[in-house]
């Protein structure tokens, strides 16, 4: 069974697969902050008891909080299950989330006011570099004609032409990724340098 979780927006997602691909269950929650509070107890409601043999983690970019809260709940199970952990992109997997049939681009939120973002075929292969912008460069920047995700609104309302859709990754999506997008190793990809800066001495 494969076990996928992502946990680097707002949303808390996880899914369980069988041997076929088949999505056996899963549990898609909207909650804003709190994910090391809910994600435990959320998988345990999911696997009722049973183990995974591989599991798959979204490695962000996004909520620096909820991308490492995922990989350490991952990485103590896959010791524990003595399971594969792989890592999946957490951008890649919104896009495969959101219904859209062709290219687009997924914003979401970065701090400081940026956005990530990172346009995708309809394939699901990147189509572009991560960016991580201020909204009015990442409207410059996007080319495609519809954009997806939480930051979607804001990305068009700096200027984008496109057509804003706001939409959440869901975890029973992770095996529509491409290989290449969920086999990457399961560290955090920030996109860019944390808040907290460690003090060094003088």
């Amino acid at each position: 069974m494969i076990l996928a979780l992502d946990t680097s927006t707002a949303a808390c997602t996880a899914a369980l697969f069988d041997g076929n691909g088949s999505c056996v269950a899963r549990a898609d929650e909207l909650i804003g902050r709190g994910h090391a509070e809910r994600l435990v107890p959320m998988l345990e409601e999911l696997l009722a008891g049973r183990r995974a043999d591989t599991i798959l983690v979204g490695t962000g970019p996004g909520s620096f909080t909820g991308i490492r809260v995922g990989i350490a709940a991952a990485q103590g199970l896959a010791i524990g299950w003595n399971a594969e952990l792989a890592g999946m992109s957490s951008l890649a997997l919104l896009a495969a989330s959101s219904g859209v049939d062709g290219e687009m681009a997924v914003a979401i939120n970065g701090g400081h006011g940026e956005l990530f973002v990172q346009q995708f075929d309809a394939s699901l292969k990147p189509m572009s570099e991560l960016w991580n912008l201020p909204p009015r460069e990442a409207a410059a920047a996007a080319s495609a004609s519809t954009v997806v995700g939480p930051g979607a609104q804001a990305l068009v309302d700096a200027g984008g032409s496109a057509r804003a859709i706001e939409g959440w990754p869901s975890a029973a999506n992770a095996l529509r990724l491409p290989e290449e997008l969920r086999s990457l190793t399961p560290a955090p990809l920030y996109a860019r340098a944390p808040d907290a800066k460690v003090r060094t001495a003088a």
